[in-house]
């Protein structure tokens, strides 16, 4: 008899995404082992303000329905910063495209009719090291071992399981999550296809001391040769057109980036002193396959894109959502048949859909007279409020959908918090990860349905304020309804949609 692997899934990296991924794993009672590459959790650039990033509905819904909204402090006190001057005054942003902010009181909110009032947020920000730091401290809590100085060099797969080198030791685990990064060690070992399109530039994130500040203007600003961005004094955005040239493993210099900060705003500005920087690309690919016999991959490790907009962490965020309660179903032998490539093909076309996004922006924002010319037509579209709603709905996440199959216009949407007339909102019922089936009406033929399950479904049942001309829905773990009914729920109908996403207990 083979000896007991160490470990149910060890996961490479401990960004947000590998965290969180690890968190839902545990949730559902498996082990958990991450190994992480860095020593220390946080770079600079992780910390305000460029480690503000904006989270769309999806993941302000995942991290309620986890109990981890709250412990975000920063968007207890800011939600959006941004103010853009308009004739009427000042107008909060809702986002941007490009550069081109969308403003909130020009998107119409009533395109999205299943949100409710007990609803999170459509979007927040919240800092990168905040951010890990709650998902480090729920990880704990959930028995999650984290090693750091733990870079994965090499991995060997067999049928039952995965052998993955790092620091020198070896771990046995029966699956393992490529959660490392756009330069992914697991991605590269596997041999996972990486197809996409090279960059048109490098950009440049950079903490500074300028000695003449006036010289350079705030804001974002398009250049001739490429863009540069000042939120605050002391930090700087830029971006010069040079086909990604001078995107490197080592750390630019101040030398290279005077060079750089002087071409794109062609003045002789001059920087004091360089406390921090990194460079990026709009290079944007993505692995054609999500899973490799036992491996897997998440996040940037599956996709890379510029990070212009912000949805990257959103896109990582809801793989490990996604591929979390799918996973720990196959090691609990709970897994219906198809279960875990759903990962693949739910998740494959929403990252290629956030990759086409973020080369349009690029295409807009080049320094040539045809890009300038669809920048001012964009900008005209996005002042308007059909545009503006387009835009906020697309960066939002509000548009996100899962093709599940079935009639109704509910089916692979994010359920609503529904809001129970004894006070209670649905959001309550799902911080434990189950699939739930929620019944309007108190049907016994449901609850006897759910009671098949065993403990692997909850029956949620009660008169809700609103309920959208519902009777009954069935609820996965990760709060896409996978099946739902306008009138009187069929029975069978249920059972036939729960048996495609869940095994009934054995007796």
């Amino acid at each position: 008899m083979n000896a007991p692997l160490a470990y149910d899934v060890i996961v490479a990296g401990a960004g947000p995404v590998g965290l969180f991924l690890a968190c839902e794993l545990a949730l559902a009672k498996c082990s958990v082992l991450i190994l992480e590459r860095e020593h220390r959790p946080h770079s600079p650039l992780k910390r305000l303000p460029f480690g503000i990033r904006g989270l769309s509905a999806p993941t302000v819904e995942a991290l309620d329905r986890r109990g981890l909204l709250e412990q975000l402090e920063l968007h207890k006190s800011v939600r959006n910063p941004h103010q853009t001057a308009t004739p009427q005054g000042p107008r909060r942003q809702g986002g941007h495209f490009a550069g081109i902010p969308f403003l909130d009181g020009n998107i119409d909110t009533s395109q999205w009719k299943y949100r409710l009032p007990s609803s999170p947020p459509t979007n927040l920000l919240s800092e990168m090291a905040e951010l890990e730091s709650v998902l480090v401290q729920r990880a704990n809590a959930l028995g999650v071992e984290i090693k750091r100085g733990f870079a994965v060099t090499d991995f060997q797969q067999s049928p039952d399981g995965v052998t993955v080198q790092s620091g020198g030791q070896s771990f046995q685990g029966r699956w393992l999550a490529g959660c490392d990064g756009s330069r992914s060690v697991v991605r590269k070992v596997a041999d996972f296809e990486f197809a996409g399109t090279e960059p048109e530039f490098t950009g440049y994130s950079a903490q500074l001391e300028i000695a003449d500040p006036e010289k350079l203007s705030p804001g974002r600003n398009l250049t001739q040769t490429g863009m540069y961005f000042q939120s605050q004094p002391g930090y700087l955005v830029m971006v010069e057109f040079d086909g990604g040239a001078a995107h490197r493993a080592e750390l630019a210099t101040l030398a290279q980036v005077q060079e750089v900060l002087r071409r794109v705003t062609n003045t002789d500005v001059t920087i004091r002193a360089l406390h921090a920087v990194t460079t990026w690309t709009d290079r944007a690919r993505q692995a054609t396959s999500y899973r490799k016999g036992r491996v897997f991959l998440a996040g940037d490790a599956a996709h890379i894109h510029s990070p212009l907009g912000g949805q990257g962490l959103n896109l990582g965020l809801g793989d490990a959502m996604n591929l979390g309660w799918k996973l720990a179903a196959a090691i609990h032998n709970e897994a219906p048949d198809g279960l875990l490539d759903s990962y693949q093909t739910e998740r494959q076309p929403l990252g290629a859909q956030v990759l086409d996004w973020s080369r349009a922006q690029v295409a807009i924002m080049k320094p040539d007279p045809t890009s300038r010319a669809l920048n001012a037509i964009v900008r005209d579209l996005i002042h308007t409020r059909d545009g503006a709603t387009y835009f906020a709905g697309r960066v939002w996440g509000l548009s996100t959908r899962y093709d599940l199959g079935g009639d109704h216009p509910l089916i692979g949407h994010s359920v609503p918090n529904f809001e129970f007339e004894n006070g209670a909102k649905l959001g309550e019922f799902m911080l434990d990860g189950r699939t739930i089936l929620l019944d309007f009406n108190g049907d016994d033929r449901l609850k006897q349905l759910a009671a098949e399950y065993g403990g692997r479904m909850k029956y949620v049942s009660g008169q809700a304020k609103e309920q959208f001309g519902l009777s009954a829905a069935l609820v996965r773990p990760d709060g896409i309804i996978a099946w739902a009914s306008d009138i009187e729920a069929n029975p069978g109908e249920a059972s036939s949609a729960a048996a495609r996403w869940l095994m009934k207990q054995r007796m």
